[in-house]
């Protein structure tokens, strides 16, 4: 796929404008959406992913517009597994309410650069160096099994990293926040407010996941152009979905498990694809595994698709049936 520095210029320009807009809607006026006005949102940014991967099946053929779809519905997923973190930070520092989706957007442009930074490193990484394909698929292996055995992040088990341990001690904070501010005076001294470190515990966090994501997408797709819109795509309309998921969150109580088969399925195909272009020396003689099967994206995507999809209905009918006998208990 070769993609023009015009199209790559105006990509850039129209994706920068719609942030933009987000950044205006929240600097005018801080508040929580309802849920009309973010079931809105999050259908407008939908529809926007759907239309550009249209425009690819145009522009390029329906190879690159499955790519696309494949690599932001990946994305998505991992994105949306973020918001439970962001939903314990939120309670573990008292975040108002009101104040969340400024910080909401705060992550996700911090996301946006992080992943910029991955995404020019892995297309540099594996532009020279083809083994860099066992690295990521079993990072995401690992990562896999990690969520198998962790399950869905709980409050009580979120620790503070380093640096937020050492943002409190270190630096000078006022106890109350301060609006949407990071400092305040009190005094006659300025302090900064406890939502320095709620940005700080935020853009950690999204390091985290960034470094989870990045390899994922580049087993889905090698073309940085795709890798880079289906990630900002993935981002976009985060914040509201936020509000609009709201308890459901707490509902999808396999989500986690669905998304390590996800990257467990994507970790594989990484690994088949590094054998089947293999010239490591101590692999097979240096040697091209030839038994090594092409998994085609149009596999790739009903894999995810059906998985994520049986996910999200076993947690939904798992916590009916919860709900269903608390109230059958609390009756008796």
């Amino acid at each position: 796929m070769n993609v023009s520095g015009l199209v790559w210029a105006g990509t850039l320009v129209a994706l920068t404008a719609i942030l933009l807009v987000d950044l205006l809607i929240i600097g005018r006026r801080p508040h929580e959406p309802s849920v009309r006005e973010s079931s809105i949102w999050v259908g407008i940014y939908v529809g926007l992913a759907l239309l550009f991967g249209a425009g690819l099946w145009l522009a390029a053929g329906p190879s690159v517009a499955g790519q696309f779809y494949t690599g932001w519905l990946t994305e998505y997923s991992l994105s949306v597994d973020n918001l439970f973190v962001f939903v314990i930070i939120m309670a573990r520092f008292a975040v108002p309410r009101r104040f969340q989706q400024k910080v909401l957007l705060v992550g996700i442009l911090l996301a946006l650069v992080m992943r910029g930074g991955f995404i020019a490193a892995g297309a540099a990484l594996i532009s020279q160096f083809s083994w860099v394909f066992y690295l990521f698929g079993a990072f995401l292996i690992y990562t896999a099994v990690n969520l198998v055995r962790q399950g869905e992040p709980d409050e009580d088990e979120f620790t503070e990293n380093v640096l937020i341990r050492w943002s409190r001690r270190a630096l000078p904070l006022s106890k109350e926040f301060d609006g949407a501010r990071l400092t305040t005076h009190q005094n006659g001294k300025r302090l900064f407010t406890p939502m320095l470190v709620v940005m700080i515990a935020i853009g950690t966090t999204d390091l985290i996941f960034a470094l989870d994501s990045i390899p994922a997408i580049f087993g889905i797709t090698q073309e940085p152009y795709l890798v880079f819109t289906a990630n900002v795509f993935a981002l976009m309309g985060l914040r509201q979905l936020y509000f609009l998921l709201g308890g459901l969150l707490d509902r999808l109580i396999y989500l986690s498990y669905g998304l390590a088969v996800v990257l467990g399925f994507i970790g594989v195909k990484l690994v088949l694809e590094a054998l089947a272009d293999n010239n490591l020396p101590f692999i097979n003689g240096g040697e091209h595994v030839s038994w090594a099967p092409h998994i085609p994206i149009w596999l790739s995507l009903v894999v995810i698709l059906g998985t994520l999809a049986v996910a999200t209905v076993a947690s939904l009918a798992k916590s009916a049936r919860d709900r269903r006998r608390e109230l059958a208990q609390a009756r008796r």
